[in-house]
């Protein structure tokens, strides 16, 4: 009778020394933070309570000059919270670690070292083949912020910035219906007025952005009315906010009568590709002469079908006797808090990096991180990029092990 053969070797039958794994030491990063060339953005990642917390670690980090002024940030109280502040931007592009809001041009990228790490917004939209090969090119890992997840599976970024938009949207109405504006408003008050009939608000888009509007027009004293093809985000927007709304889903002819009775209207509605134009130039046409359009979803192409891209600048225009403010990163608007904002979310991640001994045992333990990497030692790992760009991809999971 023969012996059952065995699929291990005599050796590996003996007792084995136990492997264990090695503690991981902490790493020390060198930030590099660029000002932002980007029209009218205004915005920086880091503040300077922010680069204290980060330097109390052991981390640098190298400001070029200014980067914090549009947000009434000064290079004095960067340079007492740790900072290294420098005017040469080549400098500043040379750190290993690279922090930015908007994503770099391509002169940008230029400057920077092969084998970098760039944190960034990524924009899909307004980017170009050419942006993606030069990120090969220098074998660069990169980052889309606002792809990174949290524990919750939720967007971070996506949902600050949302936030401020939608606040945003409701200030920049009122102040738009001020007699005293260039634009000449239509005079009238939100509402909280005793014996006054309040001011008619119609939101279309019952999303984050939709929320935080129908919040800040509620807390001024407005009659809100809110429309959205998803009953779920109907139903959470009456949970979020806590009182009873008028809700309905997009009927032409229920949204037709809200927008002829309306003083503002705020488009925030988003498509995959682009904004779907919910309402018709015929619909604007009916609205009441001064009434006030805020398209906030002008930067995926508008909802309505009269919205121009404007600027910061030059930010209204009139149509048809409505008063539309069609400008994209409405955030920029409001430097300050959106900095304080954006910071809040990069310190623990850079603060994590750090503890983990580096980018690339933070993204091999954390999924919502990994979740906005998009390019890795200078390999493409994003699915929809190359789709979009018609590139090749590998899948981040086989690349990190």
């Amino acid at each position: 009778m023969t012996k059952p053969q065995s699929p291990f070797t005599k050796e590996q039958l003996l007792p084995q020394e136990e492997m264990i794994e090695i503690e991981r030491k902490k790493g020390k990063l060198f930030i590099g933070i660029p000002k932002e060339t980007s029209y009218q953005e205004k915005r920086v990642c880091l503040t300077p309570d922010a680069v204290a917390a980060l330097t109390a670690h052991g981390h640098r980090v190298l400001l070029e000059t200014k980067a914090g002024i549009g947000a009434r940030f000064t290079d004095r109280d960067y340079s007492e919270a740790g900072a290294e502040i420098s005017n040469d931007k080549k400098k500043v592009f040379g750190c290993p670690l690279i922090l930015k809001v908007e994503p770099p041009s391509i002169a940008e990228l230029e400057l920077i070292n092969p084998q970098t790490v760039l944190i960034s917004a990524l924009q899909l939209k307004t980017q170009s083949k050419e942006y993606f090969q030069t990120l090969a090119k220098k074998r660069i890992t990169a980052f889309g912020f606002e792809f990174i997840r949290d524990a919750d599976g939720a967007y971070p970024a996506v949902r600050a910035l949302s936030e401020i938009a939608g606040t945003a949207a409701v200030l920049i109405a009122s102040e738009l219906m001020s007699s005293a504006t260039i634009s000449k408003g239509s005079g009238l008050m939100m509402g909280n007025i005793s014996g006054v009939p309040p001011a008619e608000v119609v939101i279309i888009g019952a999303g984050t952005v939709g929320e935080f509007a129908a919040r800040s027009a509620i807390g001024l004293g407005a009659n809100v009315k809110i429309f959205d093809n998803s009953i779920t985000k109907l139903r959470c927007i009456q949970t979020n906010v806590g009182r009873p709304l008028f809700t309905s889903t997009i009927q032409p002819k229920n949204l037709l009568k809200a927008l002829r009775r309306c003083d503002v209207v705020i488009g925030a509605v988003r498509g995959k590709n682009r904004a779907p134009v919910i309402v018709t130039e015929t619909m604007v046409e009916s609205m009441k002469a001064g009434a006030v359009v805020i398209d906030v979803s002008i930067d995926m192409g508008g909802c309505f079908e009269t919205s121009e891209v404007t600027s910061h600048d030059h930010p209204t225009f009139k149509k048809h006797g409505v008063l539309h403010y069609c400008v994209p990163n409405i955030p920029s608007r409001y430097a300050r808090t959106s900095s304080l904002s954006i910071s809040n979310i990069f310190t623990p991640y850079l603060l994590q990096i750090g503890e983990e001994g580096g980018i690339e045992n933070a993204v091999r333990f954390d999924r919502g991180l990994k979740n906005g990497l998009y390019f890795y030692h200078g390999i493409l790992t994003s699915k929809p990029i190359a789709d979009w760009f018609d590139l090749s991809h590998r899948d981040i999971n086989l690349l990190i092990l």
